[in-house]
């Protein structure tokens, strides 16, 4: 990276206690212009940590860093996230081998790479209201206006969509299924319209929200029956109504909490 990067740990509840013990940990990616706090920020995920005997490492991913080493490189986010900081934490923070990762949005789509690209790595992944397929025009559509937003191009972060395909397509996980063998899948987003848990929201946040999360099921959807056909274990949650927000995330979290704790016993 060429720089520090901060990362949130929160400890498991016996850390003290059992201080030759080695813990399994779960990594939380955060979304597009977020940062590592916003998962503490937004979710209680202290208090569902507080219950469990699981190290939780939150890393900063950047407001637009894609959770990839950038063809125009530096920044290297990927190495940064599956070699570097994997070994920093088992080296200081006493973690076996047993991990988990989840994200949302940008989070869910870089989880998702990670655990592609590193078979054995993660035996569980999480993506809630995550693109998952580079080839959707929406998709691109929306990665286009992002980035612009953001102040880059997107080919800095996987070069030109026609004469660099191959870097799209390696860090495209619909276009890799067989590639999550060995470990189960979560996939996650709303309809798009807005509900109950909008309410306390401006309507301009609504109405983004709701924006981004409409492009999402119908790629979500082709992903899952692939995987379903490459013999991957997964499970989906399509909700209506539900956009692209908190509310919906934390709730999601609270929802496979439980199946997240058992892969990692």
């Amino acid at each position: 990276m060429g720089r520090s990067v901060p990362v949130r740990v929160i400890l498991p509840r016996s850390w003290d206690r059992r201080k030759h013990t080695r813990f399994p940990v779960l990594y939380m990616l955060h979304g597009g212009n977020d940062t590592y706090r916003s998962w503490t920020r937004e979710t209680d995920v202290e208090q569902l940590a507080a219950r469990s005997d699981v190290l939780i490492v939150m890393p900063d991913g950047g407001r637009a860093g894609y959770y990839s080493d950038w063809f125009a490189g530096p920044p290297r986010w990927e190495t940064f996230h599956t070699t570097e900081l994997i070994r920093l934490i088992e080296r200081h923070y006493r973690t076996s081998s047993s991990r988990a990762v989840m994200g949302l949005s940008m989070g869910g789509f870089g989880a998702l790479n990670y655990a592609a690209h590193n078979p054995g790595m993660f035996r569980y992944v999480a993506a809630m209201s995550s693109y998952v397929d580079l080839n959707d025009p929406a998709v691109r559509l929306v990665l286009g206006l992002g980035s612009e937003r953001d102040g880059i191009a997107i080919d800095q972060v996987w070069g030109d969509p026609v004469k660099n395909a191959d870097v799209w397509q390696a860090h495209n996980p619909a276009a890799m299924p067989r590639a999550f063998r060995g470990t189960t899948v979560h996939l996650s987003c709303g309809s798009g319209r807005p509900g109950p848990l909008d309410k306390d929201h401006p309507l301009d946040v609504v109405l983004v929200g709701a924006l981004g999360e409409t492009v999402l099921p119908e790629s979500i959807r082709r992903f899952a029956a692939s995987l379903h056909s490459a013999g991957v274990r997964t499970t989906t949650h399509l909700y209506e109504p539900g956009t692209h927000s908190w509310p919906y995330w934390e709730r999601e979290l609270h929802a496979i909490w439980p199946a997240v704790m058992a892969s990692l016993r």
